[in-house]
C-alpha cells in the first residue's frame, strides 16, 4: 500500500491561498448626491457649487476616514437639473432610487422646495448650500436644513441699507416670479415700507429675460434713487447694460446673492453701473473666516477660474453630513439623520449648528459692491 504524506507548501504561500480564497475586506462606498444646474444660464453657479462639493470628496477620500470599523471611500453623484423645477425633482427622485447617503443642494429655491418633499419621502438628508427661501424649513421636514442666511434676513438687510446707511427715500422692485427671486423681493419691499421708503414701482420679469427696456423705462419715469431686483446674474448684467443705456446711471441696483457673482462683471459687458451694485450673500466674506483664503487657494489651484458664491458652502454641507455619520458611527440616513440636529461643526462658512427647524444658527450678511470690475466686500 502506498503511504500518502502530506504536501508541504511554504507558510507565505498558504496565507496569500488563504486570503485569496477570502473575501476582500473592500472599501465601503458613501455616494453623496449633488443637484445644481450645469446647463443653461446659470451653469457657472451649478459648476461653482458641484466643483465645492467635489473638493470635499477629494479631501475625505485624503483623509481615510473610518466608521464602524470600515474604511469609506466617498463618490460624489452629480446631477443636473438646470434650475428648473420639474428637472429637479427628477434628479430628485433619481438620487432616491439609486440609494444614495445623503444630498447637498439644490442651488435653486425654485427647484429645492420641490425636490425637498421628494427626499423626505424617501428619507434622505438633504442641506442646502444656497436656497434661500424661507419657506423650505417651513415645511417641517425632519431632515432638510439650510447652511445660510435665508431672504428675509438679506432682504431686510438690503433694504435698511438703502434707508439708514444710502439715505435712499424711493425705490424700484423688479422680480424674476421665481421662488427665490418673488420671496427675497418681497421682503426688501415690505421693509423698505416699514422703514419709510416709498415704492414707487412694481415690475416682474422672468428668469430667461434679457430685455428689460420696457420695465426700466416705465421705472424711470418714477425717478427712484434705487432699484432692488430678485434674480439672477444672467438678468442682472444685461439690467445693468440697459440702465445705463436709458440714463438711469445715478441709481443704485440692490440685489440679494443671486446677482452676487464674481461673473456680473463679465455679464454687466462694462457697463458703468456696476459700481451702482449693492448686494448680500448670507455668510461672511471668505477672506474673513479663518482659513478662508487658505481654502480659496486650495479651490482656485484646481478649479481655476470657476469660483462664483457658493462652493464653500457646499464644501462645508458635504462635511456636515459626513460629520453627522462619524457621530452616529453609520452611514445609513435612518441612522445618522438624527445627529446633524445636533451638528457643531467649524466650518469654511461658519460654526455650523442648526435651529430646531433646520435653519443655520446666528447667521451672518455680508455686504459687497464692485469697484474697477471686481466685487469687493462692503461690511
Amino acid at each position: 500500500m502506498k503511504a500518502i504524506f502530506p504536501t508541504l507548501v511554504p507558510v507565505g504561500l498558504a496565507l496569500a491561498a488563504a486570503a485569496a480564497t477570502l473575501p476582500a475586506q473592500a472599501q465601503q462606498v458613501v455616494r453623496i448626491g449633488h443637484v445644481g444646474p450645469v446647463s443653461g444660464p446659470q451653469a457657472h453657479y451649478g459648476r461653482d457649487n458641484e466643483n465645492g462639493a467635489r473638493m470635499a470628496v477629494d479631501e475625505l477620500n485624503a483623509q481615510g476616514v473610518t466608521i464602524a470599523g470600515k474604511k469609506l471611500r466617498f463618490e460624489l453623484v452629480a446631477e443636473d437639473d438646470a434650475a428648473d423645477p420639474k428637472q429637479g425633482t427628477a434628479a430628485a427622485q433619481k438620487l432616491c432610487d439609486a440609494k444614495v447617503n445623503g444630498v447637498v443642494g439644490h442651488l435653486n429655491s425654485g427647484t429645492t422646495l420641490p425636490a425637498s418633499k421628494i427626499y423626505n419621502g424617501c428619507g434622505l438628508p438633504m442641506i442646502s448650500p444656497s436656497a434661500t427661501n424661507p419657506q423650505l424649513t417651513a415645511l417641517g421636514y425632519k431632515s432638510v436644513y439650510r447652511l445660510l442666511a435665508n431672504d428675509n434676513a438679506l432682504g431686510a438687510g438690503l433694504a435698511e441699507h438703502a434707508f439708514k446707511v444710502l439715505k435712499l427715500k424711493k425705490v424700484a422692485v423688479i422680480d424674476d416670479r421665481t421662488a427665490y427671486g418673488q420671496g427675497v423681493a418681497e421682503v426688501f419691499k415690505n421693509t423698505a415700507r416699514k422703514l419709510g421708503m416709498e415704492v414707487v414701482s412694481e415690475q416682474y420679469t422672468n428668469d430667461r429675460a434679457v430685455d428689460f427696456t420696457a420695465i426700466l423705462t416705465a421705472i424711470k419715469s418714477k425717478k427712484p434713487d434705487g432699484i432692488f431686483f430678485g434674480g439672477m446674474d444672467p438678468q442682472a448684467g444685461p439690467m445693468l447694460r440697459q440702465m445705463q443705456q436709458l440714463g438711469l446711471t445715478k441709481a443704485y441696483l440692490f440685489g440679494g446673492d443671486g446677482i452676487c457673482t464674481e461673473k456680473l462683471a463679465d455679464l454687466a459687458s462694462g457697463a458703468r453701473t456696476l459700481s451702482n451694485v449693492v448686494c448680500a450673500i448670507g455668510g461672511l466674506a471668505i477672506d474673513k473666516l479663518p482659513g478662508g483664503l487658505e481654502w480659496r487657494k486650495r479651490y482656485d489651484a484646481k478649479f481655476p477660474k470657476q469660483f462664483q458664491v457658493y462652493s464653500p458652502y457646499t464644501y462645508d454641507a458635504t462635511m456636515v453630513l459626513v460629520d453627522a455619520m462619524k457621530r452616529a458611527n453609520s452611514t445609513d440616513p435612518k441612522v445618522y439623520a438624527a445627529k446633524i440636529a445636533q451638528t457643531d461643526y467649524q466650518g469654511v462658512t461658519a460654526k455650523v449648528q442648526f435651529e430646531p427647524n433646520g435653519e443655520l444658527k446666528n447667521p451672518a450678511m455680508s455686504l459687497y459692491t464692485y469697484k474697477d470690475g471686481k466685487r469687493i466686500n462692503a461690511n
